[in-house]
């Protein structure tokens, strides 16, 4: 595997995490900052994979870059907004490490938790780990009512229709062996809200060991939150369709 080394008779793997943004320029910095105090130990580097962002989310990134390195901070930016699946398969090819861990950039994804993720890896060899609201330890913090029995009314009907062996199908906070996330990306065509269900549950047809780790998502503090009706019902329509193709 890329940049395997030795470490005390152990193997240690590199880690690359693939940051989609779109006027971050108030998160991007933090979020960057917390990963490098959470892995402090942990051999990594940051894609960032900025869709043409207005607000000078790329200026910040070019900041930080100085800061930090470029080694370790890779802006990798497109012309416009090309939707979420594209923005990982862009980044993919220039990741680096064994493994690739997706997550957003408006601080909703805590890094406080990728230790977490990366032990439980290690300890099961899983091919995935992914996030979880709907366990013992996980939650969500600042959604209103709606918004909560939203989230969990659209994971209720894909676990029942579905059957993918998760207990969050619509969270975006993952770590994959990085085959893994090439194979199960190849063979995605929804893109916005459905696709991360979509990635899990091809994931889970194809055998994939997927495994969990509890989080608190917690809501955008700054920025305007990019879900709506129309997600709402990309999503209903994508569940359809996964139920027919899978």
């Amino acid at each position: 595997m890329a940049d395997e080394k030795e470490n005390n008779g152990e193997k240690k793997y590199k880690y690359s995490i693939i940051i989609p943004t779109y006027n971050e320029r108030l998160n991007i910095a933090i979020i960057v900052y917390l990963i490098f105090k959470h892995l402090r130990d942990v051999d990594f580097e940051i894609v960032v994979v900025d869709d043409g962002s207005p607000d000078g989310t790329q200026e910040i990134v070019m900041q930080l870059q100085k800061l930090y390195g470029e080694d370790r901070i890779l802006l990798r930016a497109r012309a416009k907004k090309l939707g979420l699946g594209t923005a990982y398969i862009h980044g993919l090819k220039y990741a680096s490490g064994d493994f690739v861990v997706i997550m957003d950039a408006d601080l909703s994804h805590h890094p406080k938790y990728l230790p977490s993720f990366i032990k439980k890896q290690l300890e099961t060899n899983a091919s995935i780990v992914t996030g979880t609201r709907y366990v013992k330890g996980g939650g969500v913090h600042g959604w209103n009512l709606m918004r909560k029995l939203t989230s969990r009314g659209a994971n209720v009907l894909a676990q029942t229709f579905l059957w993918p062996g998760v207990s969050d199908l619509t969270g975006s906070f993952r770590l994959y062996k990085k085959e893994v996330l090439e194979d199960v990306i190849s063979s995605c065509v929804s893109k916005g809200y459905v696709f991360q269900m979509e990635m899990i549950v091809r994931a889970s047809r194809k055998g994939y060991q997927i495994e969990e780790v509890p989080i608190t998502f917690v809501d955008r503090v700054f920025g305007t939150s990019k879900l709506g009706g129309s997600e709402i019902v990309e999503y209903l329509k994508g569940l359809v369709y996964l139920l027919l193709t899978t």
